[in-house]
């Protein structure tokens, strides 16, 4: 919780809505709070909650908006601040890319990867967090493991896709070693893409602007699977480029420039370059499920299992029989 880049201790918080509920509507940050029959939930809803995201609202009242104050800046300090916000404590997602690797580079916490033995991500975080000199966990998965632990993934997501099934498997081992480590937050990149244009079929698009704008509003539905996953460790997936100076300033650079030059995700590689060697902030990079060999073990998987039709009928079965 924060206003204007300030952090609002607990015991400063608790008096302040003591005092004035309508404080938290001018906060950022995190957050779902109840109080005295208010509730209250952070602008883009990055933590699960009972209202709707960025409302403040009572039994019987219309809900009223939570819009933090925050002063313009350029995309470097939002990013700066918003990183610093939230690294008192936890541990980074790291996955050898520019999103998660910046955050590590100003974050200065310990760092953790999930992949299969030789995976592309297992090599890009080693190389990141040697470069770097912070410590990383390395959590090297095999197809038993991932066999074992997919009912209690598949019943723990809203949906059952092989996408959203291979995303939410990937980020269980991580939340897992977070929460056993005793770490509450983890500090990923989400919102990067959607922020900075990273996906490769935007390259394509006849309306980035738009099509930017329409990916970033269908955030809340990744975080519902992101969190619920995060939940069964009592751990929470922390987002730095979703706090709303940073999005602020994404948003006002042209989407054309975002995408230019043969590189997506410009802005942000030419901050991360500040921070990092050239060749880790204009790396390309796998997505997830691919990066750490998830989605080619549930392949195996399948396979091995008789479901030649593919990974989404193998998922019915487990589905079917937990």
């Amino acid at each position: 919780m924060e206003r204007e880049g300030i952090r609002i201790p607990p015991s400063d918080l608790r008096l302040l809505l003591e005092w004035d509920p309508l404080f938290i509507t001018f906060c950022g940050g995190e957050f779902y709070l109840e109080w005295n029959g208010w509730k209250a939930r952070d602008q883009f809803g990055i933590l699960p909650g009972t209202v709707q995201a960025g409302t403040l609202s009572r039994e019987g009242e219309d809900p009223l908006p939570v819009r933090p104050t925050a002063s313009d800046m350029e995309l470097e300090e939002a990013i700066r601040i918003a990183i610093y916000l939230r690294a008192d404590e936890g541990v980074v997602a790291l996955s050898g890319g520019v999103d998660s690797s910046l955050i590590a580079a100003l974050a200065h916490l310990p760092a953790v990867v999930v992949g299969e033995e030789g995976s592309h991500d297992l090599r890009g975080a080693a190389l990141v967090a040697t470069e770097l000199d912070i410590p990383l966990e390395q959590v090297v998965v095999t197809d038993r493991y991932v066999d074992e632990i997919l009912p209690l993934v598949i019943s723990s997501i809203p949906r059952n896709t092989v996408t959203e099934v291979s995303i939410a498997t990937t980020l269980f081992f991580i939340a897992e070693w977070a929460g056993e480590g005793g770490y509450t937050r983890i500090l990923s990149g989400q919102g990067a893409d959607e922020l900075f244009g990273g996906y490769a079929r935007y390259e394509k698009s006849t309306d980035l602007e738009g099509e930017l704008l329409r990916d970033f509003s269908a955030i809340p539905l990744q975080l519902e699977r992101d969190q619920a996953i995060a939940t069964l460790f009592h751990t929470y997936f922390s987002l730095p480029y979703l706090d709303v100076r940073v999005v602020r300033a994404a948003r006002a650079i042209s989407a054309l420039y975002k995408i230019s030059g043969g590189v997506r995700k410009r802005p942000l590689r030419e901050i991360a370059s500040r921070f990092l060697p050239q060749e880790i902030a204009y790396q390309e990079k796998k997505a997830m499920q691919y990066g750490s060999g998830i989605q080619r073990i549930l392949r195996r998987l399948a396979r091995n299992n008789g479901y030649k039709n593919g990974v989404q009928e193998y998922i019915h079965h487990r589905v079917e029989s937990s």
